[in-house]
């Protein structure tokens, strides 16, 4: 089969084009960067370099496809996040409508059923309603839970103030995910015929973060490594100083009010869903510590 996956070689496309390389599937794998493009052919797929942001663009590379895998990459530039956000996912659907393809694995987030109130997942859940628009298209949404991997942000305050923390606390639970299941989500949907517009959840673990605190601490050599709660001023003044634009930084310390209210949990739990993947927490500690 035919795919076209959008990513370049982030944490997820790069394991997912792993996948469906290994299985024999023609891949194009649309990246930004030029240097890329070996990198990307050492995969075995082929790479199509060009802006998101061109409509014309990617309906040609969507075109011919059997199904694409689409995903909002991440933009700290100064601005409208969730505009930013729609946007991208407004240039998708136009390119699919133009490029006739008719099966798609779009990357979503827990708690993307909320309008409001949940920081950048806000505009996730524009782009699954701008693609609720797209008539006879199949779209199957992948909502991932709070990656593993936005931990490697706290490395700075873990060694020199001694802590890990937000503006929630050591009792709140946390639903996460490592990019490898999400990719092994993906690869699995993208692969078989999709119906409708549906939705798919996948988590790796669910812990309170006092008990995250103790396993990545004791990973790192650090086993007293404390959960440390901040109030929202404190967590915004601390990515404002961390370099992170002021209206950015307001949007994720919106995502962490939305976790510490328990809003991003409850279709997730009303559907009664639990932890799918295959990589625990103790499992991403070992990756963090090799990092670290």
């Amino acid at each position: 089969m035919k795919f076209t996956l959008t990513g370049s070689l982030g944490n997820i496309s790069k394991p997912l084009a792993e996948i469906l390389t290994a299985a024999g599937h023609e891949l194009t794998i649309i990246t930004s960067s030029a240097e890329r493009v070996k990198d990307i052919e050492a995969l075995g797929a082929k790479a199509a370099v060009g802006s998101i942001t061109d409509v014309a663009f990617l309906t040609a590379v969507f075109s011919g496809a059997d199904a694409i895998y689409t995903m909002v990459p991440p933009n700290y530039a100064p601005g409208d996040y969730r505009k930013y956000m729609a946007g991208i996912g407004q240039n998708y659907a136009s390119a699919i409508t133009k490029s006739g393809v008719k099966q798609v694995v779009n990357l979503s987030s827990i708690g993307a059923h909320l309008p409001s109130g949940t920081g950048p997942i806000a505009g996730i859940h524009d782009v699954e309603n701008i693609y609720s628009t797209l008539g006879d298209v199949a779209v199957k949404h992948i909502r991932a839970a709070f990656f593993y991997t936005n931990f490697y942000a706290n490395t700075d305050m873990i060694k020199h103030a001694g802590i890990i923390g937000a503006n929630y606390s050591g009792d709140d639970k946390l639903i996460m995910v490592h990019p490898a299941d999400i990719a092994a989500a993906i690869a699995e949907e993208i692969q078989k015929p999709i119906s409708g517009k549906t939705i798919r959840y996948i988590s790796s673990d669910e812990r309170r973060l006092n008990e995250v605190a103790a396993v990545l601490g004791a990973a790192i050599g650090k086993p007293d490594l404390p959960w440390v709660e901040f109030s929202d001023d404190q967590a915004l003044n601390g990515m404002i100083e961390g370099h992170l634009p002021e209206d950015i930084a307001k949007v994720y310390v919106e995502m962490g009010t939305a976790i510490r209210s328990k809003i991003l949990w409850e279709d997730y739990e009303a559907r009664n869903e639990h932890p799918a993947g295959k990589i625990k927490l103790e499992q991403f500690a070992e990756e963090f510590a090799a990092g670290f």
